[in-house]
């Protein structure tokens, strides 16, 4: 088999998960304590643990009722209409929808750096070209519309993530519009909103109401500890909501997954619980650390550590996975997942001690 020319895509490059670590340093698994990956360190609510084995004789049939009901679900959550709501495999899978939608060949598409890669691995796929705009170090890790529309040339797709991934920081809704204001009406905005439930900023969503050219992403994969599901979904403008049943895969979301997301939604206390940890352990991590933490509205901190890789493999050693942004493109931070009580407790301590 001869592949098409691959040798300019850019790799996701994933965190170390416990069982790798685990046999990295010769220690059992239940001696690890992830944080790199962003998870849920709860889990999911029980009221979920308990659809998934109920509804795990449902597995042989194909999720037509079940998505159906899901996506009325959303749509009553959010104010939108049922075709707005694009159902995907993940906030990833949403990604390919829309560069599926969207993107001709060459067309641009604008990226955050540092951000997620999978945003400029997507439009490639689908034969886009990538730019970026910077919200690094030297621009103080600030999210605004300067920031953006000064690399803004006409691309088809500008992301935009708030909170981003790896920084913490928040669009202001203002910037927001600004943004859109200023672009072409064919260039759609798509607010990747993956961290929203831990930030105190209100949704954009309401954008809906005023603008044709926006979208945004939202998972099941974080506030509600659903990684292992993968699912995730797009809220798009009404004109051209209609592409999603020639873009989407013949089913794409698992029955499964379907109904533990339901199940999901119905709980809103197993969400405010996770919400307060992840807010109490971010502020934990700032006030405490003796390293330079930056603010942050989601469930992890960045933190500035000189050598991440040097960090990330002490900490390794002592048992404790953190990412190494070094993929980023920031050698010198670590990103640190806000876990429970403890968890928290014991980065804080190992991390302080690094500088002894």
């Amino acid at each position: 088999m001869k592949t098409r020319d691959l040798s300019g895509h850019r790799e996701y490059s994933p965190g170390k998960s416990t069982k790798e670590v685990a046999k990295d340093i010769g220690r059992g698994e239940q001696r690890i304590i992830n944080l790199s990956s962003n998870e849920n360190p709860i889990g999911p609510s029980p009221n979920v643990v308990k659809t998934l084995r109920d509804k795990s004789q449902s597995v042989n049939r194909y999720p037509k009722e079940a998505a159906k009901i899901l996506i009325n679900k959303i749509a009553e959550k959010w104010g939108v209409t049922e075709s707005q709501i694009w159902l995907s495999n993940g906030g990833d899978g949403a990604i390919d929808y829309l560069s599926r939608a969207m993107i001709e060949p060459n067309d641009g598409v604008l990226v955050p750096n540092p951000g997620f890669a999978y945003y400029g691995m997507s439009a490639m796929f689908h034969h886009g070209c990538v730019d970026e705009y910077y919200i690094g170090k030297s621009e103080e890790f600030k999210l605004s519309a300067k920031n953006v529309l000064k690399r803004y040339n006409g691309q088809k797709i500008i992301y935009l993530t708030s909170p981003n991934n790896p920084t913490g920081g928040v669009f202001p809704i203002k910037d927001i519009k600004k943004i859109i204001d200023e672009i072409k009406e064919d260039s759609l905005v798509v607010i990747d909103e993956a961290y929203g439930e831990y930030c105190d900023e209100k949704s954009a969503i309401k954008l809906h109401d005023d603008y044709q050219n926006v979208a945004i992403i939202r998972t099941f994969s974080k506030a509600y500890g659903l990684a292992g599901c993968r699912i995730g979904y797009a809220i798009v403008p009404e004109r051209g909501s209609g592409a999603y049943t020639r873009v989407s895969t013949p089913f794409a979301v698992g029955e499964l997954s379907c109904h533990a997301a339901m199940a999901a939604l119905g709980d809103e206390g197993h969400l405010e619980k996770t919400v307060n940890m992840a807010k109490w352990s971010r502020e934990y991590m700032r006030k405490n650390m003796d390293m330079n933490v930056m603010e942050s509205h989601a469930n992890f901190v960045l933190v500035e550590v000189g050598d991440a890789n040097e960090v990330f493999k002490k900490l390794k050693m002592r048992g404790i996975v953190v990412r190494d942004c070094t993929s980023f493109g920031m050698p010198e931070y670590i990103r640190v997942t806000c876990g429970d009580k403890k968890q928290t407790e014991m980065i804080v301590k190992e991390i302080n001690n690094l500088k002894e």
